[in-house]
């Protein structure tokens, strides 16, 4: 038996090289391990005394067969079948023996090659599920990369469809974003003697006169990465005769927790909008410096023929000081757009008493207030000493104390306090006027600007008070402000360092 055991082992293994199994259907290589149980049987009947029992070899073909694709009902039934017949010459071999410890004996190996092929099934149906949920993962990735893919492609084509430039930093200085627009203006900046992309090898200058190199630490990525949010901060990129002047603004990242990780940054081109106002503003001072040469011979012959009246009617007399008048005020106003048009606002400061600008201030506005029936005090407890330029500050409080009185036409009060702390005076111009609605305290001091409840009253002025009287104001240092409500008056605060403005000035 044991030899035609191995013998039928033998021919299997040759029938497992030379056979070309796949000719014959996907069940037809099961004969293989069927026919290898056959011969475990004759292995174990033929066996001799004392040695182990080879029915384990078993294992291997009840693995072969719970691994096909043989339904699960006949891989069962062949595993438990095939052994236990297998076994019956080796169970019939001793008649002595009793029955049960041979039948015993006999169902052990098929039982054991029962539970391997059930193991093996129930592997094989847990490995399948484990397989079907890594395709289902697999194909939900995929779903979800290709979607990040198409939103990255549309970012990008949006990116780089915007005339802005855009530049997202981590917080560490890395660039995490940068489209095409802001390429081409970096780009365009590159220093000619510098080989470095990177912003330290741009040219950057300054907005305001396009001229001065911008210091690295106030240039706007640096100032985003400080953790500075800014808005309309002008720099301007590259060589002077080409330069181009950008409006940039930063808002910083920050994560769950409020920490800093990083920062937006936008460039927007601003190149035609400054070189119109600063056009404008060359016509604006061309144009006025046209008007004050004849202004000026006009009010001169005027009061040359006020200086002798003999001879001359009354009428004709009043008909020239209305022209005098009149002239004098058109020259006032000429001098208001030449220093709106001017680019600086030039200060000589030196050691000044506040409360006498302010004395001095109400005592030139006395006639106007009574004309206006308008009263006028102050509650100015000198002297308030600042480090200030009394000609400005003067043209400054002259120019909100004669707006004071000019909107308020119906009558009422001005009011010019002062306080001071914190390193700062503080002087208050409140008056009990016709007040403006909040979208008009927002530009009340922009150049040229009258809102329309003033229009309707028609009451006289161009719109450049308060804007010359807010560059005084900057130039010295400080800052204005208003506080104001329509039929309830106004009050401009005006906020002067008690040191003096800064060293540059």
């Amino acid at each position: 038996m044991c030899r035609f055991a191995l013998g039928l082992q033998g021919a299997l293994l040759a029938a497992c090289v030379l056979v070309p199994w796949q000719r014959f259907g996907p069940l037809a290589p099961l004969i293989i391990p069927v026919l290898d149980l056959v011969a475990v049987g004759l292995l174990r009947d033929g066996g001799a005394a004392g040695l182990p029992d080879p029915g384990v070899l078993s294992v291997l073909p009840v693995v072969w067969i719970s691994a096909s694709s043989l339904s699960a009902p006949a891989s069962l039934s062949l595993s438990f079948t095939v052994p236990l017949l297998a076994a019956l010459p080796w169970l019939l071999a001793d008649p002595a023996a009793p029955v049960a410890a041979r039948a015993a004996e006999a169902m052990l190996v098929p039982l054991m090659m029962l539970a391997v092929s059930l193991a093996m099934r129930f592997a094989r149906a847990r490995l399948r599920h484990e397989q079907w949920r890594i395709k289902s993962k697999e194909a939900e990735l995929q779903a979800l990369l290709s979607d990040s893919r198409e939103r990255e492609r549309l970012l990008n084509t949006i990116l780089d469809t915007v005339d802005v430039g855009i530049v997202a930093v981590d917080a560490d200085g890395r660039r995490l974003l940068t489209n095409s627009w802001q390429t081409q203006l970096e780009e365009s900046a590159e220093s000619a003697s510098s080989a470095s992309p990177a912003e330290e090898g741009q040219l950057v200058l300054t907005g305001q006169d396009r001229s001065t190199p911008l210091p690295p630490e106030r240039r706007p990525l640096r100032r985003a990465l400080g953790g500075e949010s800014f808005a309309d901060y002008l720099v301007c990129f590259g060589e002077a005769a080409d330069s181009r002047v950008v409006s940039t603004g930063a808002r910083p990242l920050k994560n769950d927790d409020g920490d800093f990780r990083g920062a937006v940054v936008v460039f927007n081109e601003v190149t035609g909008l400054v070189d119109a106002l600063a056009a404008k503003d060359e016509v604006v001072s061309t144009v006025s410096h046209e008007f004050r040469t004849p202004l000026t011979s006009i009010i001169g012959n005027l009061d040359l023929v006020l200086a002798d009246t003999e001879g001359l009617d009354s009428p004709v007399v009043r008909r020239i000081e209305v022209a005098q008048r009149n002239a004098e005020r058109l020259l006032a106003l000429v001098s208001d757009l030449l220093m709106s048009a001017s680019s600086a606002v030039h200060v000589h400061p030196r050691r000044t008493d506040l409360a006498g600008l302010v004395e001095a201030s109400l005592g030139s506005a006395q006639a106007h207030a009574q004309a206006s029936r308008v009263d006028l005090s102050m509650d100015v407890r000198g002297p308030i000493w600042a480090h200030v330029d009394p000609l400005r500050i003067s043209q400054a409080l002259d120019n909100l104390v004669s707006n004071a009185i000019k909107y308020s036409p119906d009558g009422g009060s001005v009011r010019v306090s002062a306080s001071t702390g914190d390193g700062l005076v503080r002087l208050h111009v409140a008056d009990t006027g016709m007040g403006m609605t909040a979208a008009d305290a927002r530009r009340v001091f922009t150049r040229f600007f009258r809102s329309p409840a003033v229009r309707e009253g028609s009451i006289p002025g161009a719109g450049l008070g308060l804007s010359i009287t807010k560059a005084i104001v900057e130039r010295h240092g400080g800052s204005i402000s208003c506080r104001t409500l329509p039929g309830h008056g106004s009050t401009f605060t005006v906020e002067l360092p008690a040191d003096g403005p800064p060293a540059a000035f």
